[in-house]
């Protein structure tokens, strides 16, 4: 049975995982000095962020902006309590991964058959096997792993995605041992009320706790969506500094919700993060001015320099 969908269920402290050093820059066009990576990592780490996805071992040649995660993961100046993960799409990824330092793992599948074609170039069975490896060497080593889903509200080759799709791969993820799914709107054209056809489907089988949601705001939809999750007890919100990111696969789509739009409605929602709005304002200012452009969050342009 569906949790319902009221304040008694939004969580009182909740976590955002930054993914702006991953996900927001691996699809900028230019290469972003390591310094700058490294500054924006270290500005996360200050603002409060307790869990920071700092790069991604995929092949250099798809995703050339990450080429150089060895060495970002090499430069952190590591803060106590912060968990610093990295993206690991086999097992040749998550060894250079552990390799680095890695203080946690992320797989990533999708819910769309299309999408995991053109984006891993295999099946989404194929996808999941492909994970087993980094399972077991992950267990060995006592890494914990997290789960992502792709295009769980949309995608653009298929158009709406039906939960059913969504709660198959999420079943896989969570019993092959990951300790989180985190459910990806990859091209931002959910909506609330998707948001929460999708979690009614998903909480008759899953708990909450083991949940997250990662959404982007193409269409302004993220923190509304990301609302309904909260009002049905989703406590982990992926969120990226500045709204940095995108999707190389679909017209149009900006970027990740912002962090700091996040944390200011957390916020005025008496909801703790333990985030600095301050400090995060300044981070993703000075990101902002290494990419030459103005940053993408509306709290931000709204507070001003």
């Amino acid at each position: 049975m569906s949790l319902p969908a009221t304040a008694s269920s939004v969580p009182k402290k909740v976590t955002l995982v930054e993914v702006g050093p991953r996900d927001g820059l691996q699809n900028e066009p230019s290469t972003i000095p390591l310094a700058a990576k490294l500054q924006l990592i270290d500005d996360l780490g200050a603002a409060g962020h307790t869990v920071i996805e700092a790069g991604s071992f995929v092949n250099p040649k798809w995703i050339p902006q990450m080429a150089d995660s060895e060495a970002v993961f090499a430069g952190i100046d590591r803060r106590a309590g912060v968990r610093y993960s990295a993206l690991t799409p086999n097992l040749r990824g998550f060894e250079r991964a552990l390799a680095a330092g890695a203080d946690e793992v992320a797989v990533f599948a999708a819910a769309s058959e299309s999408f995991s074609q053109k984006n891993i170039n295999c099946s989404i069975a194929e996808s999941l096997q492909r994970f087993e490896d980094v399972m077991a060497k992950a267990a060995e080593r006592d890494i914990p792993v997290r789960g992502y889903i792709s295009c769980v509200l949309g995608c653009p080759y298929e158009g709406d995605i039906q939960p059913d799709a969504v709660a198959a791969v999420t079943e896989a993820l969570l019993e092959m041992g990951c300790y989180e799914v985190s459910l990806g709107d990859t091209i931002g054209t959910g909506t609330p009320g998707s948001m929460q056809r999708l979690l009614e489907r998903l909480l008759r089988d899953f708990p909450a706790s083991g949940l997250a949601v990662h959404c982007h705001d193409t269409y302004g939809q993220a923190l509304g969506n990301i609302l309904v999750a909260l009002q049905h007890g989703i406590a982990t919100v992926d969120a990226s500094v500045a709204g940095l990111g995108g999707c190389p696969y679909a017209r149009g789509a900006t970027g990740n919700v912002a962090t700091e739009d996040v944390v200011y409605m957390l916020n005025g929602m008496g909801i703790e993060t333990g985030l600095d709005l301050e400090r995060l304002v300044a981070a993703g200012n000075r990101i902002s001015a290494v990419l030459e452009r103005p940053t993408g969050s509306r709290v931000a342009r709204a507070l001003g320099d």
